[in-house]
């Protein structure tokens, strides 16, 4: 029989991505949709994003990561999985929520894509005004 290894589980949602992060204890490793994290988010700033949690609570050697990310663009997954990595840290060990609440990284951020509205060319944006 085939023991079931130790995951903690976390799910992050930012504008319409959402990434579920699956933490178990390793060296280190992240992979995001079975690529490497350096050749998935392509800016230094991203991958400094979804490091953040692991950093704030010293675990950053500690775990090997595997994010699935589906949805918006790279920017929103990256948020997504920062969110992510830091609710499965919680459930990993629950001392952690304070730093990691207090850092914000528990928090969802609200903001979403606004619809386009009948009539204009986008949610806001207004055709050219002619007064003649």
């Amino acid at each position: 029989m085939q023991t079931q290894p130790i995951q903690y589980l976390g799910t992050g949602r930012r504008k319409l991505a959402v990434a579920r992060v699956f933490l178990r204890p390793g060296t280190g490793t992240i992979l995001v949709n079975r690529r490497p994290m350096d050749e998935y988010f392509p800016s230094e700033m991203q991958r400094s994003l979804v490091k953040q949690p692991l950093q704030l609570t010293e675990t950053l050697g500690k775990f090997d990561i595997l994010i699935t990310a589906h949805g918006g663009g790279i920017s929103g997954q990256a948020d997504a999985a920062k969110m992510g990595i830091a609710r499965a840290l919680q459930l990993f060990n629950a001392e952690l929520r304070a730093p990691l609440k207090k850092a914000l990284l528990l928090r969802r951020d609200p903001r979403k894509h606004e619809r386009k509205k009948y009539g204009r060319p986008g949610a806001r944006k207004r055709f050219q005004f002619s007064k003649r």
